[in-house]
């Protein structure tokens, strides 16, 4: 059974809560407990680090769900990945996170066309991508970063050991100073 206790401390709103109740989510993990209420009232940059498996992805998104004010309209929050598979496993948990809340989230990642990535762009709240394409996309002019405030390095190691550290830089010269 839930055990609403939990997960009160943590500081997330109502929905949230019964989200998580609806689902019959019953743990919190270390990373979650520490990161989330973090990212939910402090206003500064945070690195963490967990082993494979243990709620990071639910760590960030959460707070950046409760963040989003629906509808936003414009990109507030770009998630980079090294890879499309993480690009689309992301995505896929974060959708699964967002409960009835009118949030759009798009995995944007090369190997599949550009048309109808550029189509969902026009909605998109959250973008999930690897460096390659979130540039394609910057480059073309179909992707905005300027109302971006929360952006998420996921498996930063990974993408700095992969050589992605010029693309990084690059993108983020896109998005606001202010951003988390």
């Amino acid at each position: 059974s839930f055990d609403l206790e939990q997960f009160k401390d943590l500081g997330l709103s109502e929905a949230m809560l019964f989200f998580f109740m609806i689902i019959g989510l019953t743990f919190s993990t270390p990373i979650q407990k520490a990161i989330i209420p973090f990212l939910l009232n402090e206003d500064r940059d945070v690195v963490a680090q967990a082993e494979t498996g243990t709620g990071k992805t639910a760590a960030f998104a959460i707070p950046i769900i409760e963040g989003i004010e629906a509808p936003a309209g414009k990109v507030k929050a770009l998630i980079l990945v090294p890879t499309r598979e993480l690009a689309l496993q992301v995505a896929g948990e974060i959708k699964s996170f967002r409960g009835k809340k009118k949030i759009e989230i798009v995995a944007v990642y090369g190997g599949q066309p550009f048309g109808p990535q550029r189509s969902a762009l026009k909605k998109a709240d959250i973008v999930v991508g690897t460096t390659g394409r979130i540039l394609d996309h910057l480059e073309k002019g179909t992707l905005r970063l300027d109302k971006v405030t929360h952006l998420v390095l996921d498996e930063a190691d990974e993408m700095l050991d992969m050589g992605f550290i010029d693309d990084i830089k690059a993108i983020l010269e896109k998005t606001p100073a202010g951003r988390r």
